[in-house]
């Protein structure tokens, strides 16, 4: 489980409570989506490779630093959009790809419908961006995609996971470290995390 990182921040559990508050509306449900993306952003991100370079301040020159390795943002459509403005905020240069993929209700197995990335790659991180680890299914079909297409260096970012997905997703790729604000019981029958927040997409784009 040393790939696994839960944040401890009490800001992030903070706003992690009140995303999940049946009575947050979608306005205030985006809004602290994009806020923890932030906060998890700086977590994810604290490896990140950077190189000197010079900079002129107002009264001398010196020897900053910048990074090193270009960031690729790679939402889960469509409950991962949620993500990417809060990551973009911290790394406007950031690409953006997008995969969607739903899942079979009936099966609860992801089903590839968008693919739209670029013949190679083009970017030296990845980052997968779902709110919702629940099955696995769907990050880990994501990362399958990624590898096929070369992606060097993959990291998952996600609000919630549940015990289920954190166990199917590290068998599969346990090269892929994975950052959340929280692990929670499990899964019901019907492939929720519970206690969870319901369904993120939804509650993100009023379609409840």
């Amino acid at each position: 489980m040393s790939q696994v990182h839960v944040s401890h921040h009490p800001l992030v559990q903070h706003k992690l409570s009140l995303l999940r508050h049946k009575e947050t509306d979608s306005k205030k449900f985006r809004e602290l989506t994009k806020e923890i993306a932030i906060l998890l952003a700086y977590e994810a991100t604290a490896d990140l490779k950077i190189e000197p370079f010079s900079v002129e301040t107002p009264l001398e020159m010196m020897e900053g630093q910048q990074l090193k390795q270009t960031i690729g943002l790679v939402p889960i459509l469509r409950a991962g959009l949620g993500l990417v403005e809060g990551v973009w905020e911290m790394m406007p240069s950031a690409e953006v790809w997008h995969i969607g993929l739903f899942r079979d209700e009936r099966t609860l197995r992801p089903v590839e419908y968008y693919n739209k990335l670029p013949i190679s790659p083009t970017v030296d991180v990845c980052l997968v961006l779902d709110p919702m680890l629940a099955t696995g299914g769907s990050a880990v079909a994501t990362v399958d995609i990624l590898k096929e297409w070369g992606a060097s260096q993959i990291k998952f970012m996600g609000v919630i996971a549940a015990p289920e997905g954190v166990e199917h997703f590290t068998e599969r790729h346990p090269d892929v470290p994975i950052y959340v604000a929280a692990i929670d019981d499990h899964l019901n029958d019907d492939g929720f995390i519970v206690p969870g927040l319901g369904d993120a997409g939804d509650r993100q784009f009023g379609t409840a």
